[in-house]
């Protein structure tokens, strides 16, 4: 049966062989918002988009077959999974939680405290093969995920498709190259404050939003030196950039444990790459769009809302009272100088939820051509 499918593989990609895939044309992106940068050696297509959007809902791409990459990150949850820590498909809770991958193409670097991630194609290996911690499970080489594959109908149409150059695309390298060019697609710039503030609607959000909007962009908060650009967020890069964005890391104070190391030991930020004293504390500055479907926040899920996580900004860093990471954060030596603490009323801190709620892109929340393409009700293959 494994020769039989090999056999009607390698048929459908030598008539795939002889079709042109149909370039991708980004749709949707405002004139505030740059085109992604996508690699030269993955250059985005119709076909490659469709086969990656496949592959990211498919279970066949763990290890017990009941997990995806849609576990983790959820489309109605800006493609994060409403866990403080994601939890693998062995069941054991990591220690981060997973990353929202609205606007992924336009991130400088991935991952919360890794900087030698910078590619989404290299990134998806972690997930599928790494055991530190174990998340989809899949065994090296990916021999059995790809046998697997081969045998389903709709892979044999699309894989050949994506990739009519190759003899057999039934590969790991285009797995992820696949993968990497779905999650390019899923922008998200149609919120609410993008209405009031580039397409001048000023109805769009609440005189609540519009004061919370000036107090993140003050100079007392400074929100807006970790969470800048159209994407709110650390370094940003996209075509046309002679330069990536120089990845950002900051100590924002969350935690001051007495010790060598003043976070806690599983979680360390980019000090477990670099083996840094001074790294120790530090992790990405995530995208604020959509922030408020996100929750619980920060790298570890520690803080449960928006409003906590302002309390813990405006006091320059959070006091853990009791238990194994109690400290006083604001004391922590790694802190970022950024964060200073600043003073903040009810009614201000109001304001500012207002604000980080108008950054909600409900459109990209729901759309369907970043939905799970093996339900039924879903519209799949539009490029046919």
């Amino acid at each position: 049966m494994r020769l039989l499918a090999i056999g009607v593989a390698l048929v459908s990609a030598a008539i795939a062989r002889a079709q042109t895939p149909v370039p991708w044309v980004w749709p949707s992106i405002p004139s505030n918002f740059a085109r992604p940068r996508v690699p030269a050696d993955n250059p985005m297509t119709v076909e490659k988009v469709s086969l990656g959007r496949h592959l990211f809902y498919d279970t066949r791409l763990s290890g017990n077959r009941t997990q995806s990459c849609a576990t983790c990150h959820e489309q109605a949850r800006a493609f994060t999974d409403g866990k403080g820590r994601a939890v693998g498909s062995t069941g054991a809770v990591h220690p981060r939680g997973a990353m929202s991958l609205v606007n992924v193409a336009y991130a400088a670097s991935l991952t919360w405290a890794n900087p030698s991630q910078t590619r989404l194609e290299d990134q998806a290996l972690v997930p599928m093969f790494g055991d530190h911690p174990v998340e989809l499970g899949l065994a090296q080489p990916g021999s059995a995920m790809l046998a697997a594959l081969r045998r389903v109908d709709v892979y044999q149409r699309l894989m050949p498709r994506a990739f009519p150059g190759d003899a057999d695309p039934f590969t790991v390298a285009n797995v992820t190259r696949a993968i990497a060019a779905f999650e390019r697609t899923i922008v998200s710039a149609r919120s609410s404050y993008d209405r009031y503030h580039y397409d001048r609607d000023d109805s769009a959000i609440s005189a609540e939003a519009k004061r919370g909007e000036q107090l993140f962009f003050s100079q007392p908060l400074s929100c807006f030196r970790c969470h800048n650009g159209f994407n709110f967020s650390g370094a940003t890069d996209f075509a046309g950039r002679r330069e990536g964005g120089s990845p950002e890391y900051h100590n924002t104070g969350l935690y001051n444990l007495a010790g060598a190391l003043s976070y806690p030991p599983d979680n360390t930020g980019v000090y477990e790459v670099s083996r840094r004293p001074d790294d120790v504390g530090r992790f990405k500055a995530p995208t604020l769009r959509n922030i408020a479907v996100t929750g619980p926040y920060m790298h570890d899920g520690s803080i449960a809302t928006l409003s906590e996580v302002l309390d813990h900004y405006a006091a320059g860093g959070r006091t853990v009272v009791q238990g194994p990471n109690r400290g006083v954060g604001h004391d922590n030596p790694n802190k970022s100088p950024i964060v200073r603490g600043f003073p903040l009323t009810a009614d201000q801190k109001r304001d500012l939820v207002a604000f980080l709620e108008a950054l909600t892109d409900v459109e990209a929340l729901g759309d369907s051509r970043f939905a799970n393409p093996w339900l039924a009700s879903s519209q799949e293959d539009r490029w046919r």
